[in-house]
């Protein structure tokens, strides 16, 4: 009896829960969970700004990528790869057979999903200098500016916005403002 391995299975993005809740049922209902014992989406937890409260929200951090610990016998990878939203196993040729995860990055991964759990980390730096941003919260909410510096360590960005026809830099949150599209 081969054993259990993880591997790395990609999906349609967005859809990585409906993917994950189509493997359990399938499964279950083949009677495999002998075979598929788990199924993971990495997920990061974020902050969002929404009517001026700052939301933790989860979202896959790789987008489109499950793990899954499985041992790939017989019809096992065939019934998986059938699974709707399913593109396929992670290998190392197109189509080719699945290549299992090495132990330091399955343990890496289920690490990182501990520290991502534990606490919610801020999105990386979403603004580049010189960007026209609109502030959204705060006293200036609904004003437009250009990001002058971003004060990495402190998770801010120096926004010049125009008050009574002079620019007045203002110091506010990555959360406070965001790009015009």
């Amino acid at each position: 009896m081969s054993e259990l391995k993880w591997y790395v299975l990609k999906a349609i993005s967005g859809q990585e829960n409906k993917v994950k809740n189509y493997i359990e049922n399938e499964i279950k209902r083949l009677n495999l969970d002998a075979f598929v014992t788990q199924v993971i989406i990495p997920m990061e937890k974020v902050i969002q700004m929404k009517n001026g409260k700052k939301v933790p929200k989860e979202r896959p951090y790789y987008p489109g990528y499950l793990m899954v610990e499985a041992n790939l016998v017989g019809e096992v990878p065939h019934i998986i790869k059938n699974i709707p939203g399913v593109i396929s196993f992670l290998s190392l040729t197109k189509g080719g057979d699945p290549v299992p995860m090495r132990k330091s990055e399955v343990n890496r991964m289920l690490g990182k999903m501990d520290e991502l759990a534990e606490f919610a980390t801020d999105v990386e730096i979403p603004f580049i200098v010189g960007e026209n941003v609109k502030v959204i919260d705060g006293p200036f909410n609904g004003f437009t500016g250009t990001i002058e510096k971003i004060l990495e360590d402190k998770k801010k960005v120096e926004v010049s916005v125009l008050i009574f026809g002079r620019k007045t830099p203002m110091e506010l949150s990555f959360m406070q403002v965001e790009k015009i599209v």
